[in-house]
C-alpha cells in the first residue's frame, strides 16, 4: 500500500470527541466507537507529532437534547440557527461521560477544544458552532502554529468529524479522514440513503480526501 508521508511541522491529527459518552454503554452510543481507540493511539505514537482534541461539553438542559424540548431522541425542531437534531442527553459537563477516554493516550495532545457549552446553540464542528458562524478558536490556534494539513478522526463520522472536515476545507487546509479510525452512526434520511452517505458526498464533493491509517508514515 502506498504511503502517505507526514510532514511534522505542517500536518496534524485531530481526535474528534473520542468519549465515552459516544462509545458502547454511553448515552449516545456509536456502533463500534470503542474501536477507535487502538487505531488513533497508534497514529499518536507513530507518524503524528502534533494533535489536538475536541470534546463534546454539554451543559445540563442544552438545546440539543430531547428531553429539553419534551420530544423523542433523533427527532428535529427548529431553532434560532436552523434545523436540530435533538440527541439523547450526552456529553453533561463534568461527568466521566464528557471526559475524554481514559484509553486515549493523550501525551501528543497539545490542545483540547471544548465546544457545545453555550446552552442554546449545539455545535458539531470543531471550528464553529452549529450557526456555522460563531468560532471556537481553533483556526486561530492552527494558523499560529503553522499547520496546513488536517488528518480528521474519532467521532462519529456523519457528524461531529464530518463537519470538522468540511469547514477545515472550507478555510482553506486540506483536510483528510482517517476512515478506519472513525465510526458514524448513519440515520435514516427521507430521500434514501444515511447520513454516512450524505456526509461523503458533501466532503467528497469539497475536496476532502478518505484515507486509511495505513497509507500514513
Amino acid at each position: 500500500m502506498p504511503v502517505l508521508p507526514i510532514d511534522p511541522a505542517t500536518d496534524i491529527l485531530g481526535v474528534i470527541d473520542v468519549q465515552p459518552t459516544f462509545m458502547p454503554g454511553g448515552a449516545l452510543a456509536v456502533a463500534e466507537g470503542d474501536a477507535v481507540l487502538p487505531v488513533i493511539n497508534r497514529l499518536l505514537a507513530g507518524p503524528f507529532r502534533h494533535a489536538f482534541a475536541t470534546q463534546d461539553w454539554h451543559p445540563p438542559g442544552h438545546a440539543s437534547f430531547a428531553a429539553t424540548h419534551g420530544r423523542q431522541p433523533y427527532e428535529t425542531v427548529a431553532l434560532h440557527y436552523g434545523e436540530q437534531v435533538l440527541w439523547p442527553e450526552h456529553g453533561v459537563q463534568g461527568t466521566a461521560e464528557a471526559a475524554l477516554h481514559p484509553g486515549l493516550d493523550q501525551a501528543r495532545i497539545e490542545l483540547v477544544v471544548r465546544k457545545g457549552f453555550h446552552p442554546h446553540i449545539d455545535s458539531y464542528s470543531a471550528f464553529f458552532e452549529n450557526d456555522r458562524s460563531t468560532p471556537t478558536g481553533l483556526h486561530g490556534w492552527l494558523r499560529e502554529r503553522g499547520f496546513r494539513r488536517l488528518f480528521l478522526c474519532g467521532l462519529a463520522t456523519d457528524y461531529c468529524v464530518g463537519f470538522s472536515a468540511e469547514d477545515a476545507a472550507r478555510l482553506g487546509y486540506e483536510a483528510l479522514v482517517v476512515e478506519d479510525a472513525c465510526r458514524g452512526i448513519g440515520l435514516p434520511l427521507p430521500e434514501g440513503g444515511t447520513t454516512m452517505d450524505a456526509a461523503r458526498r458533501r466532503l467528497e464533493g469539497m475536496g476532502v480526501r478518505f484515507v486509511a491509517s495505513g497509507e500514513l508514515g
